[in-house]
């Protein structure tokens, strides 16, 4: 479940990123630590994210953050990327990672597996296409609980 807050958060932090060159690609809030730890994800879209990255964006928000008074206890900030393993959500992450491998995760079997890894060809309203040695197949989105990006080579 999301913080509430997550959506101011992520209303302050986007303008911020921007004007340093970088993508707010998500936030989580966790208050179950004691001090809570927020993180913000971010990544670089003219190349591989960077710890500079994070450190610019962490410099970056720290004033935008105190100055909004959301948040009115003691937390620890985070910046950080999602990595290879990140679920793929938007329209703009599904076009650009076009051609990546992906892992499909199915709510219940398709043509009798749950499980589908291959080369991600195009998302519309109705599919997720992916490219398997070849042959083009479409999972029905109504199916669909996940997809993101995998690391390894296309096996089936």
């Amino acid at each position: 479940m999301t913080h509430p807050l997550i959506p101011q958060i992520i209303d302050l932090a986007v303008p911020v990123a921007q004007a340093i060159g970088l993508e707010v690609v998500g936030a989580v809030f966790q208050t179950n630590q004691s001090p809570p730890i927020l993180r913000v994800d971010i990544r670089n879209p003219q190349q591989d994210t960077s710890l500079g990255d994070c450190e610019r964006m962490s410099r970056a928000i720290e004033a935008t953050l105190d100055a909004s008074d959301i948040i009115l206890d003691a937390y620890i900030l985070e910046i950080s990327s999602p990595g290879i393993s990140r679920h793929l959500t938007t329209d703009r992450e599904f076009i650009s990672f076009k051609g990546f491998t992906v892992l499909i995760s199915t709510s219940e079997p398709y043509e009798g597996k749950k499980e589908w890894r291959g080369q991600l060809i195009n998302r519309d309203d109705t599919a997720v296409y992916l490219n398997q040695k070849g042959r083009a197949l479409a999972i029905p989105r109504s199916l669909i609980e996940r997809v993101q990006l995998d690391e390894r080579k296309v096996k089936n």
